[in-house]
């Protein structure tokens, strides 16, 4: 029955109260790692010219959506971690899965953006400067955010106009996200779940496609070259990208493309914990670990700053 206005809260991971202290503490601990890598990936590219290339402007990008996809998350989560199930209103909840479907559908559009930029520098060398632009790469990157805006806002409200049978719902899960909250709706839901199908092949399906075909000519073109240095450093280019695309898109399209039959709740949620913890934690690590230009600006960053402690 319903005797007041829809709202939900959050099923706990657990109720014994020691694990749930160390859940928070390591929790906290990855959200604050998240933060770091990300804004420093954002500051060495923004402080070093050698770094002011498209490339590496997708890349700060990609580092401000992760700062923004897990922020959405996180601060709500660790609040309700201790079992105090807060209930949080059906406009709280349309706004947070808003922002966290727009900025993972912005997340895997500038993926392949990224592959696009590859495909351009690695193929057309001698076009690159002409062809990526800087107003280009604005261009680009505010199309990808307009897109996963448009696609994300439209689900959203469809889903959020159903109606929940219930004053006080429970959500199998630690956020707002699409499947949990539209499990929970009364009467029949299967076209709406047939929406939510077309909306991620074309976040993810598309987008995926589009980097592979991007990735089957960076391979031929690589292939070509004669020195095995020159393949070395060709691939090297595109090694974290490839990393990245595989841990993103392999997750979300667990979640978003399975069919509902064959998908259990929890499991949903296991998977919501690697692309809003591991993956963004993740993407600093490859980009700083596997790439040369970022490295040498990090070294240069500390030996300025060692040099300005000793003076």
């Amino acid at each position: 029955n319903q005797s007041g206005p829809t709202e939900f809260v959050f099923r706990v991971f657990t109720t014994s109260p020691r694990i749930q202290a160390l859940l928070f503490c390591f929790f906290l601990l990855l959200y604050v790692m998240i933060l770091c890598g990300n804004t420093t990936i954002i500051c060495i590219v923004c402080t070093h010219s050698s770094l002011h290339t498209p490339m590496y402007f997708f890349l700060s990008n990609l580092s401000f959506l992760e700062i923004c996809y897990t922020t959405t998350v996180v601060p709500l989560m660790l609040s309700n971690i201790f079992g105090a199930q807060k209930p949080i209103p059906l406009a709280g909840c349309s706004a947070q899965m808003f922002i966290f479907l727009t900025l993972g559908g912005a997340d895997c559009f500038l993926l392949a953006i990224m592959a696009y930029d590859r495909y351009v520098a690695i193929c057309h060398p001698l076009h690159y400067t002409l062809i990526m632009t800087q107003k280009r790469c604005i261009q680009l990157v505010v199309g990808s955010l307009s897109l996963a805006l448009l696609l994300d806002l439209q689900l959203t409200v469809l889903i959020c106009t159903l109606p929940f049978c219930g004053h006080i719902l429970e959500i199998n899960h630690f956020l707002c996200d699409a499947p949990p909250v539209l499990r929970l709706a009364c009467g029949d839901i299967k076209m709406h779940q047939a929406i939510l199908f077309m909306v991620g092949t074309l976040v993810l399906t598309v987008p995926f496609l589009l980097i592979s075909i991007s990735y089957i000519f960076i391979a031929n073109t690589i292939l070509r070259i004669r020195s095995a240095e020159g393949r070395r450093r060709a691939f090297s280019t595109c090694s974290s990208h490839l990393s990245v695309v595989l841990l993103q898109y392999g997750c979300s399209s667990l979640v978003y493309m399975r069919p509902r039959s064959s998908t259990s709740e929890d499991d949903d949620r296991h998977l919501a914990l690697v692309y809003t913890f591991v993956i963004p934690l993740l993407n600093p690590l490859i980009y700083t670990l596997r790439n040369k230009d970022v490295k040498d600006a990090l070294k240069k960053s500390m030996s300025c700053k060692r040099a300005s402690e000793i003076q």
